[in-house]
């Protein structure tokens, strides 16, 4: 059975090649066509042995995700449906912003962490995505990208924000941001790539001396342990006390910063009080926080705040001196939005194929 060419990075694909008798310099090259070039053939590519063609062709697959459904919703966000070979399926949304996009990738089918706010939880974990279908969501939304908006198809941020815990997947994910991030394959730069947490303290324990330097976002969504432990079960695992301090000592530049993510829900964490602990909790750190408004689901309890919360938990925040904002929705309308993915669901919005 072949392998696929998208689970290696480019020392392990140097590797792979050399011990098959193959020069140096055909890892680079494949990596430059494949990734740089976005190609799915090696056949056209200069400079590629005849013997490396052999052996690739006769090892290597090129397949990427089945691309099952496409939805767009009003504000240009598109949400695909990708199924891999076992038949799973993870949603992955491309999202518009100055002429340019952020790709919003999964890194597994379903969720463990069974977060109260978010829709993928409600399906639980089937299995953690492999290598090679985390990058092959970014190649198949590039690929659909430059078909459908080619004068508009520049994916410039990646955020793993999609399905799953990412740090509960952590070699997979380890691996394709070092093949995002190789200079011979996609080339984006570090801290245009941001991976999300709810606080997973296994993969943070190794995040200091394993992951690349990304950015790192937590899922702080509440200051009291109560309360955040209603919203992420895991809390009561690995508390705040334990996760924060962890993830300010992580190495930070210019451009690399910890975004603390705060989901705000009606009458349950948006109050005066809840901004001031949020303050105090944060003053002092090197704290940017993201407030998200709550987008809803089928079936969930919980409620979207009224404008006059969120711009004044705003005010609070910022009167501490904290960098703070306020996401934008986007997708909402095709379920597409923080919080709303989920394998299973599909709806009437407007579609593409």
């Amino acid at each position: 059975m072949k392998s696929s060419f998208y689970q290696y990075s480019f020392e392990s694909l140097r590797k792979y090649l050399a011990d098959f008798g193959c020069r140096a310099d055909q890892a680079r090259l494949l990596f430059n066509w494949h990734y740089k070039k976005n190609k799915t053939t090696p056949c056209e590519i200069n400079g590629l042995s005849a013997y490396t063609k052999k052996i690739i062709y006769s090892s290597l697959s090129f397949d990427l995700p089945v691309m099952d459904h496409v939805q767009i919703s009003e504000d240009l966000t598109v949400k695909f449906l990708f199924s891999f070979q076992d038949g799973k399926k993870v949603e992955t949304v491309l999202i518009p912003f100055n002429q340019k996009y952020t790709v919003c990738l999964s890194s597994q089918v379903g969720c463990a962490m069974n977060c109260a706010f978010c829709y993928t939880g409600t399906q639980g974990l089937t299995r953690s995505l492999k290598t090679e279908e985390i990058v092959g969501q970014f190649l198949a939304a590039q690929t659909w990208l430059t078909l459908n908006r080619p004068d508009d198809d520049r994916i410039l941020n990646v955020v793993f924000m999609g399905q799953g815990e990412p740090l509960h997947n952590f070699d997979n994910v380890k691996t394709a941001v070092e093949i995002m991030l190789s200079q011979n394959g996609l080339s984006l730069a570090d801290h245009k790539i941001t991976i999300s947490t709810s606080g997973y303290l296994p993969g943070l324990l190794r995040w200091k001396n394993e992951m690349p330097s990304v950015n790192i976002a937590l899922s702080l969504h509440s200051p009291i342990d109560e309360k955040r432990s209603q919203l992420i079960p895991i809390n009561r695992k690995y508390p705040l006390k334990d996760v924060i301090p962890l993830i300010e000592e992580f190495p930070q530049g210019k451009k690399r910063f910890v975004t603390y993510e705060y989901l705000l829900i009606r009458d349950f964490n948006d109050s005066e009080e809840d901004a001031l602990q949020t303050a105090k909790l944060l003053e002092g750190t090197k704290a940017f926080v993201n407030l998200i408004p709550f987008n809803p689901f089928p079936g969930t309890k919980w409620q979207r705040p009224t404008d006059e919360k969120v711009q004044k938990f705003h005010q609070i925040i910022e009167s501490y001196r904290i960098p703070v904002t306020i996401r934008t929705t986007k997708g909402d309308q095709i379920l597409a939005a923080c919080g709303q993915l989920k394998s299973s669901e599909r709806n009437d919005a407007k579609t593409a194929l």
